[in-house]
């Protein structure tokens, strides 16, 4: 996502509220709904889905819920979603890289992303980050320190991921590929197990959403060398891009979209991005989405078809360059 289309969500985002959901829409409301994510409790794919989740009742809703079905680097969730009645009771909520970047990357991909799926709303848009954990010592400041530090230490040259290709494995790929390092890469179900064994001293670094290092750079267990934005996030305003550290063309961020299954009626997916606006628009869920450094960014159904294809698009070519094969 480049910059003119971040300011395309946030205008977007800041255009009138639909009206409130009101007697009408009440009458209309589901019993139930789930929202599926794909990774573990406690990272930002899960906070978002119960941000939102919380919000989706009475209007959309009587009541709501988010299951974590976990797996195959989000694809379970997804496939869960894809198999589901189209009445609007089963949501999904993921990151862009189960969409745009694993139909580059897995032959047997078992869903078509456009086919299977039917946009709604944008969610949050984020920047990515790069730590490292005690494993690596304290004079590694920078990230072009720490490619030095592992050409110099090969067996520990290694970061992990939420998963296998997605955007926080190709981050990684790239600059071991910019550094002409041999960075191992150890994909994990969600970032937190992740950023659990940087910290614990298993691996060396991690890759992921920013928000997801916060609570363990606080307290001194990891050092957030790097953010991927287009420039310096209002979060961490003292970490510097990886374009500001020499890695001209590595500037990404990344959204959470809200998904129903294929021929959801519109009138639901209408519903469905009425709620999520409100709820995106309130001040609590604001602020607890700030907690974990994310920015609301809802969206029209067709702008989030737009921003998918335009990252499907981007990401084709990264993809090939790093050479990366799935295993499956």
């Amino acid at each position: 996502m480049n910059i003119s289309r971040r300011q395309l969500i946030q205008s977007s985002s800041a255009a009138a509220l639909l009206a409130g959901i009101g007697r009408q829409a009440w009458a209309q409301a589901l019993d139930s709904t789930k929202v599926i994510a794909g990774f573990a409790p406690g990272g930002t794919a899960d906070i978002v889905s119960r941000r939102v989740a919380d919000k989706l009742h009475p209007g959309y809703a009587k009541s709501a819920v988010v299951e974590n079905k976990t797996g195959a680097g989000g694809q379970i969730a997804v496939q869960f979603v894809k198999t589901a009645a189209p009445d609007g009771a089963t949501v999904l909520l993921t990151p862009m890289s189960m969409l745009g970047i694993y139909p580059h990357t897995y032959k047997k991909l078992p869903y078509d992303p456009v086919a299977d799926l039917t946009p709604v709303s944008a969610a949050a848009i984020f920047d990515y980050g790069f730590a490292v954990g005690p494993m690596v010592p304290a004079s590694v400041k920078t990230v072009p320190d720490f490619l030095a530090w592992c050409k110099a230490n090969p067996g520990q040259a290694n970061f992990g991921s939420p998963a296998a290709g997605s955007s926080p494995h190709f981050i990684g790929a790239l600059l071991g590929r910019a550094g002409n390092v041999d960075l191992r890469h150890v994909a994990f179900r969600g970032t937190q197990p992740a950023v659990l064994d940087m910290v614990g001293g298993q691996i060396a670094a991690v890759s992921g959403p920013t928000g997801e290092f916060t609570q363990h750079v606080a307290a001194g267990k990891c050092r957030l060398l790097s953010t991927s934005g287009p420039k310096r996030s209002r979060f961490t305003p003292n970490t510097p891009t990886l374009v500001e550290q020499g890695f001209k063309d590595m500037a990404f961020t990344e959204w959470f979209g809200f998904f129903l299954p294929a021929k959801a009626p519109q009138d639901v997916v209408q519903r469905l991005n009425a709620g999520i606006r409100g709820a995106l628009a309130s001040q609590d869920v604001i602020d607890g989405l700030a907690v974990s450094f994310l920015e609301p960014a809802p969206t029209s159904p067709a702008q989030l078809a737009a921003m998918l294809k335009a990252d499907t698009e981007l990401w084709g070519p990264l993809v090939k360059a790093v050479g990366f094969t799935p295993e499956g």
